[in-house]
Parts: structure tokens; C-alpha cells; sequence
């Protein structure tokens, strides 16, 4: 089942895990003790940020280390572009008319 990744995001644990292997990647045992739950939780977070591609496993002999898939977050960020483009035309609004009364 394909999860959209706007109700992945949705969840704040997973915003949390998505900020922690942005930097490098992790074992879901690395990830788990930066939280106060269980491995089963976080496994249970992992495999919905995977199945929403968000994150992509990779092996490496025994382990398996989560990382961001970046692609995926571009996804994410053109969505936002066009809200960026409003609140930035607001503000200059703003910038314009607290200069004209200053002035």
C-alpha cells in the first residue's frame, strides 16, 4: 500500500527520525535511543517512511542504516514553494507599507 507522504510527515516522530538520518544515516537501534518508546515503535515509524519513500534502507553486512531520500523531500518542498511565494509577497506588502509610514 502506497501511504501519501504529507500523513507521514503529519506525525511528529517522524519528523524527528526524517531530521536525525538527514544528517547520516542510522541503525533503527541508533535512531530508537533518541526516543523515549520502543524499537517496535520506531521499526513501526521506519517502514511508514519507507513505504512513502521518504527514507531508503541500505545494507551493510548485519546492519541496516536508514537515510533520507532527497528526492522525496524535493516533493515536499515544491508543495511548499507556492505558500513561500504568498507569505513572501505578504511580507513585502508589509516592508512596503511600514515604509510608506515611516516615511
Amino acid at each position: 500500500m502506497r501511504r501519501d507522504i504529507f500523513q507521514a510527515i503529519a506525525d511528529p516522530t517522524r519528523r524527528a527520525i526524517i531530521s536525525l538520518i538527514a544528517l547520516q544515516a542510522m541503525t533503527p537501534k541508533t535512531i530508537a535511543e533518541h526516543f523515549d518508546t520502543t524499537r517496535q515503535a520506531v521499526s513501526k515509524h521506519l517502514r511508514i517512511l519507507t513505504e512513502c519513500e521518504l527514507i531508503k534502507q541500505e545494507h551493510k553486512g548485519r546492519e541496516i542504516y536508514y537515510s533520507l531520500e532527497i528526492d522525496k523531500m524535493k516533493e515536499i518542498d515544491k508543495w511548499l514553494e507556492q505558500f513561500r511565494k504568498i507569505w513572501e509577497t505578504k511580507f513585502n506588502q508589509l516592508d512596503d507599507l511600514l515604509a510608506t509610514i515611516k516615511n
